[in-house]
């Protein structure tokens, strides 16, 4: 269970983070969740595939792996990749709403930190805050992956409901073959239908656009190349190993 503080300067002046990737610090997963804001980004590089969580809502993910706790990504020297997804950007830091004592409504969102997260450390990694006690450019990145994160968040509901108002989603099979071997377990998982979107009108699309889901749509549908190039990554470690 998380140890969550509200992030401050000073009861967290003296902490630090530790950098880069690893097994050990949290990156060794075979898919992460994913959001709109960073989908042109995510395409460049991961197959973009949506799941459903268990209260039946929608939600994107990007592939890292084909086998449990498997990143493909991830490798001795780090994180092999030219963009890495926000989540695993944000390392121990998160958003809350926190609301002044006597106060009404959702709260303000701030930053909140994991005390016990394997990154945060007394005496190794970079500073969050510098000396004289503002943002270290640590932070500064950090809040700029939170605030992706954020505003994602609030967009991702809005971009289901309309790739679903379009019939636009459908289930996907990821099972495949690596080196000659099917593997299965790859199910549960769905993508923006190509034949269904060519068939949409000018209204439909214009709706889509002018809500800021078309292009989320396109770079899905795009990402789904990147399986084949995971393929290959899978293939390449296992001939390694």
């Amino acid at each position: 269970m998380a140890n969550l503080a509200l992030l401050n300067s000073v009861d967290h002046h003296d902490l630090y983070i530790r950098t880069g990737h690893s097994a050990e610090l949290g990156d060794a997963i075979s898919q992460v969740q994913v959001f709109p804001t960073e989908f042109e980004a995510i395409s460049r590089e991961y197959p973009i595939f949506f799941r459903k969580d268990a209260a039946d809502t929608f939600q994107a993910v990007a592939l890292l792996g084909l086998e449990p706790k498997e990143n493909l990504f991830l490798t001795d020297t780090g994180w092999d990749a030219r963009y890495i997804p926000a989540i695993q950007q944000r390392g121990p830091f998160s958003i809350g709403l926190h609301r002044a004592e006597a106060g009404d409504g959702p709260g303000e969102p701030m930053i909140q930190i994991d005390l016990d997260h394997p990154r945060v450390s007394l005496d190794d990694g970079m500073p969050i805050f510098a000396e004289a006690g503002e943002d270290s450019p640590l932070l500064e990145g950090i809040t700029a992956a939170l605030r992706r994160l954020y505003i994602g968040l609030e967009h991702t509901r809005p971009m289901f409901d309309a790739f679903v108002e379009n019939e636009l989603i459908e289930p996907v099979s990821l099972d495949g073959i690596v080196r000659g071997e099917e593997r299965d377990g790859l199910s549960g998982y769905y993508t923006i239908g190509e034949e269904r979107f060519a068939t949409l009108d000018g209204d439909a699309l214009a709706r889509l656009n002018a809500e800021g889901f078309l292009r989320p749509a396109v770079w899905a549908m795009s990402s789904i190349g990147n399986v084949e190039q995971l393929i290959e990554r899978k293939n390449r470690r296992d001939q390694e190993e």
